[in-house]
Order: C-alpha cells, then structure tokens, then sequence
C-alpha cells in the first residue's frame, strides 16, 4: 500500500535532494490526521500499526527532516515530550491544562502585537512567535472547586 504524500511534502523532499519514502510518507500522513498534538511515541505506535517493521528511529529521523524543512513544528508543552503539528500558515496558539494535560488550540492575532510592540520596546528583533498559555481547563476547574483546592 502506497501511502499518500501531500505535494508540499513531496516538492520540500525533492529540492532538498531527499526521496520521498512509504515511510516518510506514512509519518507525514499520521501527524496530518493526528487528532492533537502528537508526540513520537504516539507517531511511531500509529505508524507501526500499518507498518510492523517500521523502526522509531525512523520515525525520529523523519521528524527532525520535516522539522528542518519547515512542514511540521515541534511543540514543548512540558519538560518530557516534544509534540508535532503541521506547520499551518495561519497564526494559532496554544491552552495548556495543567491538570490533565489536555492541548487546546486558539487562533488570534497576537503575533502582530508582539513584534510590534514588544520588539520596539526592547529593540529586539522577532523572527518567530509562540504563545503558550497554562491554566486549567473546564474539567479540572471542576475538579479542583471539588476538592476544596480553589486555585489562582
């Protein structure tokens, strides 16, 4: 079984000289459908699935390739795990529930604000944004006012 490969993936492949492969095509495909944000162990559990013999070094290997040439970002949510998107030309955010740990994602315009005020401010030049908020989602605010653990 041939898995697909979206023509972005496959144009940055070939002019970076590197061929595209089941494997990498199938690595690509699975942080495209992920429903979340995807560490490598989850990446390389999914692909395994289709492919057996599929080694997770292979997995790591691609990760590092696709980061470098720009179609997915890596994501630090906590100290433990790096998490893997698809690199989106659209500017997005992210909610990170300390409770359980749950990624939501929010689009606003704040990047814009940041290097243009900020940079200013502190005469530094921006080339890139990431905007990670902690707190605690719906659920665990539950949890946490039925405990008696009313945080701030």
């Amino acid at each position: 079984m041939k898995e697909s490969c979206p023509l972005e993936t496959r144009r940055r492949l070939n002019t970076a000289g590197m061929r595209v492969t089941n494997q990498r095509s199938l690595i690509m495909e699975i942080i495209r459908q992920g429903e979340g944000h995807l560490d490598a162990d989850e990446i390389y559990r999914r692909a395994r699935e289709k492919r057996s013999r599929l080694s997770f070094s292979t997995v790591y290997r691609a990760l590092q390739t696709f980061k470098k040439l720009g179609l997915i970002e890596e994501l630090h949510f906590d100290e433990g795990h790096h998490h893997y998107e698809v690199k989106t030309s659209g500017e997005h955010h992210h909610l990170v529930c300390l409770g359980c740990g749950k990624v939501i994602e929010f689009h606003q315009r704040l990047s814009r604000y940041i290097k243009r005020n900020v940079a200013e401010a502190k005469d530094f030049d921006i080339t890139e944004t990431e905007v990670r908020v902690s707190g605690y989602c719906a659920e665990c605010q539950q949890e946490r006012l039925s405990a008696g653990q009313e945080g701030k």
